[in-house]
């Protein structure tokens, strides 16, 4: 379990939101086993980055360089069919939502799935504090980052979430502070 105290020296500009988010995020490292010092870190330090320090729960882009992204499942027919119900394309439908940005028509499908929430009818969900969390838990463990979060495996932590090194400078910093604050060497 991670203290406001904690929390605020991973992320100082946060702490007018560490209130709203410090319960959802305990809730949801219970739930999805991030329950060691080594696997917080790397969560939190994650989190940090993707949502500037819990600051933004929606992607700042358009999602507009998502619309054509097959490997999002963007491109699929029931995909384009629910985006342009809701008068969008499904890249800005399906950009970037929560702490940790779930991203694409597959991962909210999924996402929705597994934490019982209609993603692909109101991505927003994911936006609120708690939903939020969970989801950013439920992508942190299916795609296997706690296992590497044991290893301190960082840089595979952020290839598997970014898909490259996107932020790289600012994500170590996060985590240099994260191993601080919770006691990881």
């Amino acid at each position: 379990m991670v203290t406001g105290e904690q929390l605020y020296s991973i992320m100082p500009n946060a702490k007018n939101r560490i209130a709203a988010f410090l319960d959802a995020l305990n809730t949801a490292m219970a739930e999805f086993e991030i329950n060691s010092p080594a696997r917080a870190a790397a969560y939190l330090a994650q989190l940090a980055h993707e949502s500037m320090e819990l600051r933004y729960m929606e992607e700042l882009a358009s999602g507009e360089a998502y619309d054509h992204r097959a490997d999002l499942g963007n491109t699929k027919p029931e995909a384009v069919s629910i985006a342009m119900r809701h008068g969008s394309t499904p890249g800005r439908w399906w950009k970037g939502h929560g702490p940790i940005q779930i991203t694409g028509y597959d991962n909210h499908l999924a996402c929705g799935t597994a934490l019982g929430l209609d993603l692909l009818n109101d991505p927003l969900l994911i936006t609120k504090p708690l939903d939020g969390c969970r989801g950013s838990g439920w992508f942190w463990r299916t795609h296997g980052l706690n296992e590497l979060a044991d290893k301190l495996d960082f840089d595979r932590i952020t290839r598997r979430i970014n898909g490259g090194t996107n932020g790289e400078d600012s994500r170590r910093l996060y985590f240099r502070r994260a191993r601080a604050a919770l006691g990881v060497l």
